[in-house]
């Protein structure tokens, strides 16, 4: 860095909306040029620490998202879609478990990407080390941008297991070359993340008058979630297999789920699961949004800082957008998860044996209808829009199914309000919820129940049903029932279960709740379950889905994605290759 001058460019891309919250990038402008001394002082810091919030949106790409959905598509829960096999196919070999290669080019994408991310914030970092570290203001920016290092981390390390940690102050080019991929064990690199967010969480504040920057929930959130991946120990170097389950970490998860950290900052389940999918003001940012990434409009831009790494998932819409690129498809397998038996639970082991259709006497869950379009009902709950099993709601002609992912999509009827069409592509304002309240209900859950606390789990599983039950009755899809003729029934566990039953209820509760949000994939990773689920999954689906035969998740394998040969060949002998024989 030049000691004398820092250039700020703070003008190239914002995090938040200026005109769809008030959060901190409202009032800023470009800087031109500071003088060392300038920058530490704290009315200027944040000229720099807004680059690297603004690469949480700027650096991501919609073949590469920050959200990594396009990863969630080796689970049960979705489809890569598109037109056909050629369309992204790299994903579709990933997808199927067959033919990926180190050399594929979306791994080495989301690689270089998250690192450019990691450079920015490192870049804040360092300049913050130089000021005054007494000043509070100094030590809260400090605070948050460890707290965006351990996201950039994290999202690397659930990706692709052995990663280099650009967690060092100053580093220089001589450094960056030396960076090894196993400088820490498996364990030790969850406890880098956490390092940096257990620092974080001790000067974070409760709330935060700007939106986008975390407060102390969201950092316990994060806590919480990174201490129950690295509880699920693999600890064998030549495998990817659960060897342990360690109760000192699962300790921890409740240490930092513990409720009372959340609401009394305000934070709490929404009554309708919808409006934490919506753009307009009112609900962005909402009780249940911990911690979102922030999307703007009408910034001064050309198209404002939409979001363009979901554009990918807008479907075919008739008269809208006929073309679409309907890729991160909902499967048969998730929508038939939410059918119900006669008490409204789920059917746990037996859901996969019957499709659902609209108008059947199946009882489903009502989260079905705000997480999947599903063809007898109106495309994001617009009757102008009624979805269909023909080929103008599919851009692959069926082949990839024709339900749509609702979670990341907008009402066309708000286009030019919220939905944008940037050259031929669709794009919104609406915010990505990283971490919401529900996820810590069931983070806590799932440790209560590993640690053998089956009455407090279902207890905090039936809060999120309750919500759920809730919403046939007072939600956006209540009226499902009379208008399109399904049934609803959602009912609360009760009685006494064994850990074995109780963690099954869990993870079934987690995939329901959490659905087509980027974490499927990788909770099955966790759980040590993913070659068993996965392998089942292709069996069932490809009966109905052609494209999936032949398909075949390996265990210590494709549980991580292969290092990028770019990296490997690059790195002067210092990275190693994921197991499996990549």
């Amino acid at each position: 860095m030049n000691t004398k001058i820092l250039s700020i460019i703070c003008a190239i891309s914002v995090i938040c909306g200026f005109t769809s919250c008030s959060d901190f990038l409202d009032e800023q402008v470009p800087q031109a040029t500071l003088t060392q001394d300038e920058v530490k002082d704290p009315k200027y810091i944040d000229n720099l620490l807004i680059s690297a919030y603004a690469g949480l949106l700027s650096i991501e790409d919609m073949n590469a998202s920050f959200s990594l959905w396009n990863y969630d598509t080796r689970s049960d829960d979705a489809y890569v879609g598109g037109s056909d096999f050629s369309d992204g196919e790299p994903f579709h070999r990933l997808e199927m478990g067959v033919g990926v290669q180190t050399t594929d080019w979306p791994f080495s994408s989301i690689w270089t990407r998250m690192y450019n991310y990691l450079s920015r914030v490192s870049l804040s970092l360092d300049v913050l080390q130089s000021a005054d570290q007494e000043n509070a203001i100094i030590q809260q920016r400090t605070a948050e941008m460890k707290f965006l290092r351990a996201y950039g981390h994290f999202q690397l390390k659930r990706l692709f297991k052995k990663i280099p940690f650009v967690n060092k102050p100053n580093m220089e080019e001589e450094d960056y070359n030396n960076l090894s991929n196993t400088e820490y064990t498996n364990d030790e690199g969850w406890q880098q993340i956490i390092n940096d967010l257990e620092e974080a969480y001790a000067v974070l504040p409760a709330t935060q008058a700007d939106k986008g920057r975390p407060t102390k929930a969201a950092c316990a959130a994060f806590l919480a979630k990174v201490y129950l991946y690295k509880a699920y120990r693999q600890d064998d170097a030549n495998s990817n297999q659960v060897t342990s389950i360690n109760e000192a970490d699962l300790q921890k998860v409740l240490d930092y789920t513990t409720l009372s950290i959340y609401t009394s900052a305000g934070y709490g389940l929404e009554s309708d699961l919808h409006n934490n999918f919506r753009p307009e003001e009112q609900y962005e940012n909402g009780k249940e949004s911990l911690w979102a990434i922030q999307y703007s409009k009408n910034d001064g831009t050309v198209y404002g800082n939409l979001n363009f790494s979901n554009r990918l998932i807008v479907p075919c819409i008739p008269k809208v957008h006929d073309s679409g690129n309907d890729f991160y498809k909902p499967s048969h397998n998730l929508v038939n998860a939410y059918r119900t038996n006669a008490d409204g639970l789920p059917l746990l082991d037996t859901f996969a044996s019957v499709d659902y259709t609209v108008g059947s006497n199946q009882t489903v869950d009502p989260r079905l209808f705000v997480t999947v379009g599903v063809p007898g009902t109106p495309y994001m709950f617009n009757t102008d829009y009624m979805m269909a099993e023909t080929n103008t709601w599919s851009r692959g002609g069926g082949t990839y199914g024709y339900f749509v992912s609702l979670k990341q999509n907008v009402d066309p009827a708000l286009t030019n309000t919220y939905l944008f069409d940037c050259d031929n592509q669709w794009a919104s304002s609406m915010n990505r919820i990283v971490f919401r309240y529900a996820d810590v209900l069931l983070m806590r859950a799932e440790a209560q129940a590993q640690l053998g606390h089956s009455s407090e789990a279902i207890a905090l599983v039936n809060q999120v049903r309750t919500r759920a039950a809730g919403m046939m009755t007072n939600s956006i899809v209540a009226g499902y029932p009379n208008k399109y003729g399904v049934r609803y029934a959602v009912g609360k566990y009760n009685g006494s279960y064994s850990k074995e039953e109780t963690l099954k209820i869990v993870k079934m509760e987690r995939r329901l709740e959490l659905a087509m949000e980027s974490e499927r994939f990788f909770d099955l990773v966790r759980w040590g379950d993913a070659a068993t689920v996965i392998n089942k999954y292709y069996t069932d689906e490809s009966r109905t889905m052609n494209f999936l035969s032949g398909s075949s998740f390996t265990a210590n394998k494709n549980e991580y994605v292969p290092i990028p040969y770019e990296q490997v060949a690059a790195s002067n002998g210092h990275y190693q290759q994921n197991c499996g024989n990549w």
